[in-house]
């Protein structure tokens, strides 16, 4: 994996900065692009919902991460 990147965004009009792996910032791209939501948007959904305890950083990672366990569960009977 590589070193993290820092990119801006914009939350609710509020710019900051988060840093991710080049991959994890793909596969966040690539699941917006797919839901057809912008990834400023998705990211202000994902602050909105994480726990006071957890990073942006982190949060965006857990979203990628349960996105794909998502897609590779079994389908349920």
């Amino acid at each position: 994996m590589s070193r993290p990147e820092k990119h801006s965004l914009t939350l609710e009009g509020h710019r900051t900065s988060v840093s991710l792996e080049p991959e994890f910032w793909k596969a966040f791209r690539m699941i917006c692009a797919e839901r057809g939501t912008g990834i400023n948007a998705q990211a202000s959904r994902i602050d909105i919902e994480r726990p006071a305890d957890t990073g942006l950083a982190t949060a965006i990672r857990l979203f990628v991460l349960a996105y794909y366990q998502e897609k590779c569960a079994p389908p349920t009977a």
